[in-house]
């Protein structure tokens, strides 16, 4: 089960599961296509401004039930905001700056963010996140925001793959234990 990995493990698991499907299809054995990035993603994911405070990204977060927000300034993209970051930087504003003080922006100010194309081939997504142990990739078409792809969505997908394999014609998975 994804939950019991961490995450560049499932990541890694889906990744070897993806190469397989895709070794497969170049020899012959079955007629599939591989799947792309567009297929598996969240698309239109919640956003927020680099402006706003990180209090309103945590509220955000809780209100929508999300880890990560795709950060934007004047309908831009600019960067990748995790849970991780909001209370990393909690703990060390804790003696001094209010964290409805401090914006978004200034904790994204020195970190890039893995960006990715609608249109991505979803195995190289993944063997990217899994050798980079990220969490999660913005996505993008004609450079605008279009979607996020998370850990969660790939441990989804693989546990639907899996289902369709091991359990064909089940209506409902197995509870998660």
């Amino acid at each position: 089960m994804c939950l019991n990995l961490s995450r560049a493990g499932a990541l890694n698991a889906f990744c070897k599961l993806v190469q397989y499907v895709h070794t497969t299809v170049r020899l012959g054995v079955a007629v599939l296509k591989e799947p792309l990035l567009k297929s598996i993603m969240t698309p239109f994911p919640y956003s927020i401004a680099s402006t706003a405070s990180l209090t309103e990204a945590r509220e955000m977060m809780q209100e929508h039930g999300v880890r990560h927000l795709p950060v934007t300034s004047s309908h831009q993209l600019t960067g990748l905001l995790d849970i991780n970051d909001i209370d990393s930087e909690t703990g060390k504003l804790a003696g001094g700056t209010d964290p409805g003080q401090a914006t978004v922006k200034e904790v994204l100010a020195e970190r890039g963010y893995y960006s990715v194309d609608l249109d991505q081939p979803l195995h190289a997504v993944l063997r990217e996140m899994a050798h980079e142990h990220l969490s999660a990739a913005v996505v993008t078409t004609h450079g605008r925001l279009a979607g996020i792809f998370t850990a969660t969505d790939a441990c989804r997908a693989f546990a639907d793959h899996l289902d369709r394999q091991f359990r064909p014609g089940e209506d409902e998975p197995p509870e998660a234990a």
